[in-house]
């Protein structure tokens, strides 16, 4: 059962925002600032809006939160779970339908759970990737 009414569950949710957050999108650039991975735009107007776009080497990073993108490290709530369910799942399709799209128009494309922010293993990815088409041509 929920502790408040379904107003202020209501305004609670509104008041999450897909931009800015300190434990993904901020953690990650500060993260890549500090690795050296400049030239990155942020929200570039490409399917999705990646969190991190390089737009001239067509490598876009998308930081997603565990809870809302469905990371094994969480659980779904036990209240309303078929709403939940739906909920991630739609979020799901969405993630595998942008980076479909992105692939289409010659991007390459990574996502990146929240709870996998600060490793080495995910700067040295988005690293590799950068580096490589760097030195490739990128088709139109």
């Amino acid at each position: 059962m929920d502790h408040v009414s379904k107003q202020v569950r209501s305004k609670n949710m509104a008041a999450v925002r897909s931009r800015g957050n300190l434990s993904t999108e901020i953690a990650l650039g500060k993260l890549l600032w500090a690795a050296g991975l400049r030239g990155y735009r942020k929200h570039w107007p490409v399917a999705g809006r990646p969190d991190f776009a390089w737009p001239k080497h067509k490598v876009a990073v998308f930081v997603d939160g565990c809870f809302w993108h469905g990371c094994p490290c969480k659980t779904i709530p036990a209240t309303n779970a078929a709403f939940w369910r739906n909920k991630i799942c739609k979020n799901q399709e969405r993630d595998r339908r942008v980076v479909r799209q992105l692939r289409a128009e010659g991007w390459a494309a990574v996502r990146v759970w929240e709870c996998a922010v600060g490793s080495r293993k995910t700067l040295s990815r988005i690293n590799r990737l950068v580096a490589a088409r760097k030195n490739q041509p990128i088709r139109p």
